[in-house]
């Protein structure tokens, strides 16, 4: 049975035992999580590797994405995985050959027709362990516009049928910073 209440202290529990792990040389999930720790994060809609990708991205880029990013992040994916997904996992994955190039820009936004197919993914539960949500590039995106990462997830859920919504939330927020 999951206890809800406790979610962020385990949660932070298994964050530092990730980065701490990282700091001494443990370079994959599987070296640092427990069966247990696997099921318990499995049972939250998170997966060991998008875990260890945030200690390994804290280690190498002086604390970010830093524990409450990752915990802001995760609580938006568990509550869609518990809530919409009804605790079942997505059988899909996203194909990363299929997302748009680094570069491409909509209404002069770079970075946002690739995030937004990774925002998605990442709320579903479709990353490929090869893709992180928050990673450096998004992470830059963010701070350039002014949006917290988990903000951006939380808008991707609300706007689920409209991509369009989105851009315009992000191109208003970004002329707002202006």
């Amino acid at each position: 049975m999951l206890k809800n209440y406790e979610f962020p202290a385990r949660f932070r529990a298994l964050y530092t035992l990730a980065v701490e792990s990282h700091a001494h040389g443990k370079r994959s999930a599987e070296a640092i999580f427990s069966t247990e720790d696997t099921a318990w994060l499995a049972a939250n809609g998170i997966t060991p590797q998008h875990l260890f990708d945030y200690a390994e991205d804290h280690n190498q880029y002086d604390g970010e994405p830093s524990l409450e990013h990752a915990l802001s992040i995760e609580l938006i994916r568990r509550d869609y995985f518990l809530n919409t997904q009804q605790g079942h996992a997505s059988r899909s994955t996203l194909d990363e050959s299929k997302l748009p190039a680094k570069g491409e820009s909509v209404q002069g936004i770079r970075w946002l027709p690739r995030l937004i197919p990774k925002a998605q993914a990442k709320l579903r539960g479709e990353l490929p362990s090869t893709l992180m949500y928050c990673c450096g590039g998004d992470r830059k995106f963010f701070k350039e516009h002014n949006i917290l990462p988990a903000e951006f997830l939380s808008l991707i859920w609300r706007h689920e049928d409209s991509e369009s919504a989105v851009v315009d939330w992000v191109s208003s927020r970004s002329a707002a910073k202006a």
